[in-house]
């Protein structure tokens, strides 16, 4: 789970620095895009299309953007004709990785996939190879000097959490799927500011990287699959012990 941690703080900062130059919002997009066409257009009805309008004001995507995607994904406006597709395969040192992925032309994105694993000496691998290893669960990550423990995992808990522990500077409270919404707003109402807070898909059990040219090459993939416009979320299984992280870094 540290490695998850890692990532997620990494994506965070990554994603403030995307966020002033809108390059965020079209992933978000597609995102309140397939969550109106699965669930409708009202977000008070649709968690998932909630979680997501909420995901674009978070980068300050401007309010019209928001509801013409809305409106694509209810059919009112053309261009809501997106596919779900999960690519799984292996990293450098064996690390299992995931993307989810939404897309107009599968026959175009899955070259691009598997070209990014094998630029990091990685590679895309078969459906249902890797996905085993992993469960869909909710995510908050809040900095260990901004929350208190005992209060945090009072108000986590009683909100629905399954879990909240510590993992370097950061406590992280884990809930199922469903539970997401109320946690988020219990932890909103009691003034606590997560870091990152997602819906994502955590690894089992981890494996170690314990050489720095791994973890280059493992960060750099997870970058790169990141960086694609098709791709909403990146997981792995992957732990880079705090030294290891320290020195990759600071390069």
């Amino acid at each position: 789970m540290a490695g998850h941690s890692h990532w997620a703080g990494i994506k965070h900062k990554k994603a403030l620095i995307d966020a002033k130059r809108g390059k965020q919002w079209s992933k978000l997009s597609k995102a309140i895009i397939v969550a109106a066409k699965l669930g409708g257009g009202d977000p008070d009805a649709n968690v998932r299309l909630r979680v997501a309008i909420e995901a674009a004001k978070a980068v300050s995507m401007p309010k019209e953007n928001i509801q013409r995607a809305i409106k694509r994904g209810t059919g009112e406006l053309e261009g809501g004709l997106l596919e779900e597709v999960l690519y799984e395969g292996y990293g450098p040192g064996g690390v299992a990785v995931l993307c989810d992925v939404l897309t107009d032309n599968r026959n175009r994105t899955a070259p691009e996939i598997r070209k990014l694993f094998e630029m990091s000496d990685g590679k895309l691998g078969g459906a249902g190879c890797v996905a085993w290893m992993f469960e869909k669960k909710g995510l908050f990550v809040v900095a260990a000097d901004k929350a208190d423990e005992d209060r945090l995992m009072e108000v986590a808990l009683e909100a629905g959490a399954d879990d909240v522990r510590r993992s370097g500077d950061n406590f992280e409270v884990l809930c199922a799927p469903e539970a997401y919404e109320a946690v988020a707003k219990a932890l909103e109402q009691a003034g606590i500011q997560p870091d990152v807070s997602e819906i994502s898909r955590l690894p089992k059990n981890t494996v170690d990287v314990n050489d720095p040219e791994v973890a280059r090459k493992v960060l750099k993939l997870m970058n790169r699959l990141d960086d694609h416009d098709d791709v909403q979320n990146v997981s792995s299984n992957f732990n880079i012990p705090e030294a290891i992280m320290a020195q990759v870094a600071e390069e």
